[in-house]
C-alpha cells in the first residue's frame, strides 16, 4: 500500500505520533475533517477538469464550423525561378 509516496510503516508511525499529540478523543474528529478536505479538493479538481473539457469541446466546434463556412483557397506554390522571372521585365528585341 502506497499513498502519496508513504508506505505502511511510515503511516503507522504517523498515526502513533498523531495519537500521542492529539489524544484518542480528538483523533476521529481530525480524521473526519481531513477526509472532508481531501474530498472537497477532489470534487473541485473534477469540476475544473469538466469545465476545461467543456470549453475545449466548444472551441473545437467553433473551429470546425468556421472551417466549414470559409472556402479553402489553396494556391499552387511558385518556384523561385517563376518568382524571379515575373519580377524582371521582359525585353523584346
Amino acid at each position: 500500500m502506497n499513498i502519496f509516496g508513504i508506505g505502511l510503516p511510515e503511516m503507522a508511525v504517523i498515526m502513533v505520533v498523531a495519537l500521542l499529540i492529539f489524544g484518542p478523543k480528538k483523533l476521529p474528529e481530525i480524521g473526519r475533517s481531513v477526509g472532508k478536505t481531501i474530498r472537497s479538493f477532489q470534487e473541485a479538481s473534477k469540476d475544473f477538469q469538466n469545465e476545461f473539457q467543456k470549453e475545449a469541446e466548444q472551441l473545437e466546434e467553433v473551429v470546425k464550423t468556421t472551417a466549414e463556412l470559409e472556402p479553402k483557397q489553396i494556391y499552387p506554390a511558385k518556384s523561385e525561378q517563376d518568382t524571379a522571372s515575373s519580377s524582371q521585365p521582359s525585353s523584346s528585341l
